[in-house]
């Protein structure tokens, strides 16, 4: 646990790792930690021990190698794992906490759930297949990771689910790790109908421009193009969004209050 100073701090370390600083609790969304991820090639620096180091809690969406690889998480070991009932005994055979979340759960002063993903179109033979998103919320945040999905009309409910009228952050994903995304996924034009579907008032976009095949830096400018096509989007369909356009390793913090 960290002093609480008030403030919300996001810190997106590249694909879709992000470092959730909250009343004074640390969260890690789906850690990838090194240099490489399996035969991804990492784009952007590594993240560094400061950057995520002391998290109180892991939150996992699903088991796909680019959102949960073993060694990054066990860099982690300690925190627990606020993932799926299955998932979260996956995470314990290897070695970790897994904590099922399907209803809220107390990380210090904080609360975190898990809400629906729809995220199938790759099944895994070796681990389960479950898929969700995260809610977080505190007495004056509510904060939104997707995970990887596409787009389902239950996310208008989310605000609910968290007791207010408009989530205040929304972390979606935006791209992939190749010029075409495959299906379940949500793309720049899907993301930003997300977070006018949930009212966010900031959209911290993610899974874009880090993780590569080998040899796909040829491939154009497709590393960059999710990002603008994702503000052209929300200045359409969410005026009312704020898109937070991190590098990776960049920080965004505001004093956040909560409502309106």
């Amino acid at each position: 646990m960290r002093q609480d100073d008030g403030l919300l701090r996001l810190t997106w370390l590249g694909h879709s790792t992000v470092v959730i600083d909250l009343a004074g609790v640390r969260l890690v969304t789906d850690p990838l930690l090194r240099r490489h991820n399996n035969i991804l090639r990492r784009r952007g620096p590594q993240p560094r021990p400061e950057q995520w180091s002391g998290a109180d809690a892991v939150l996992l969406s699903h088991l796909h190698l680019d959102h949960a690889e073993v060694g990054s998480l066990r860099k982690l070991a300690g925190a627990p794992v606020l993932t799926s009932s299955r998932n979260a005994g996956w995470a314990t055979r290897q070695g970790l906490r897994g904590v099922a979340a399907e209803d809220w759960i107390d990380v210090g002063p904080v609360q975190v759930r898990l809400v629906p993903a729809v995220h199938h179109g790759r099944p895994m033979p070796h681990r389960p297949n479950d898929a969700n998103g995260h809610l977080v919320r505190s007495d004056l945040t509510t904060l939104w990771f997707a995970g990887d999905t596409a787009l389902y009309d239950e996310m208008a409910t989310l605000p609910g689910l968290a007791g207010v009228d408009r989530l205040d952050v929304a972390i979606v994903p935006i791209g992939g790790w190749g010029p075409r995304l495959s299906a379940n996924h949500m793309g720049p034009t899907e993301a930003a109908q997300a977070c006018a579907m949930t009212g966010a008032r900031h959209a911290l976009p993610v899974h874009w421009g880090t993780l590569h095949p080998p040899l796909a830096t040829s491939w154009g400018d497709w590393f960059e193009r999710p990002l603008d096509a994702f503000v052209s989007a929300v200045a359409d369909v969410a005026p009312q969004c704020r898109v937070l356009g991190l590098s990776q390793g960049e920080t965004w913090s505001t004093a956040t209050r909560r409502g309106g």
